[in-house]
């Protein structure tokens, strides 16, 4: 198995009812996104997709808020300032994505990346596979 699609399965989560999801968050970087503002206009573009084809976007994208901690020092004038060891929450948008979900996202993301070319290439693998 290709470790990009490994990879793909490896951070699959599952509800309590055993459907399976992943994470944006968690895609974001093995896709190549850096910026999550750059990732979530990939996911405007397949929510788009998505409902032009007459899917449900809530069942696909559901949008959920995590509290994620981050440190509370900063930077100014170069130097770091505040407390190294306090911790502060801040509230983040992040989706569930089902299978056809992260589909949508590698057939609308960027094709200079090489994980979107890898990805789009296992899809049209397996839609080849698929017919026979």
């Amino acid at each position: 198995m290709n470790t990009e699609l490994k990879s793909f399965e490896e951070i699959k989560q599952l509800t309590e009812y055993g459907m399976e999801y992943w994470s944006a968050r968690d895609l974001q970087k093995p896709l190549g996104y850096e910026k999550w503002d750059n990732f979530s206009k990939v996911i405007d573009k397949a929510m788009l997709a998505c409902d032009v084809a007459g899917f449900d976007i809530k069942e696909h994208f559901p949008c959920i808020k995590k509290m994620v901690e981050m440190p509370s020092k900063s930077r100014k004038n170069g130097q770091e300032i505040g407390f190294p060891d306090v911790w502060k929450t801040k509230k983040i948008i992040d989706y569930n994505l089902s299978r056809y979900a992260c589909y949508l996202i590698v057939q609308n993301g960027d094709p200079r990346k090489e994980q979107i070319t890898l990805g789009q290439k296992h899809i049209l693998l397996f839609k080849h596979t698929d017919r026979n």
